[in-house]
């Protein structure tokens, strides 16, 4: 019996091309961890586990773990980019910004 957690991961995998040995292998996991993830309720996912397989799948735990679907995979994507977003240094936002600009001047052209 599948969870609305292992729904996600299993579509995102298979979106991103991954088998299942490729995403334990980015994740340091097992390939049946996976795999029970994905088709099991397991009493407990490990946060550790979770959080690398959100990482790699480039969503937030709080979109693999949203039972009731309010958070959209768009939003998840959004936010994981803001949280890499804010770690960056200065020199880096300045650019991100400036290709911003760059792409609404062209919008409004």
């Amino acid at each position: 019996m599948s969870t609305a957690l292992g729904s996600k991961i299993k579509d995102l995998r298979i979106g991103k091309g991954y088998t299942l040995e490729k995403l334990a292998d980015l994740t340091g996991s097992s390939k049946s961890y996976i795999w029970e993830l994905e088709n099991k309720n397991p009493p407990r996912p490990s946060a550790e586990k979770v959080s690398k397989i959100a990482e790699k799948l480039g969503v937030t735990i709080e979109y693999l773990m949203d039972d009731e679907a309010s958070i959209t995979i768009e939003d998840a994507a959004d936010a994981r980019f803001y949280r890499k977003y804010q770690q960056m240094d200065e020199k880096t936002k300045t650019k991100i910004r400036s290709f911003v600009d760059l792409w609404d001047d062209e919008d409004s052209e």
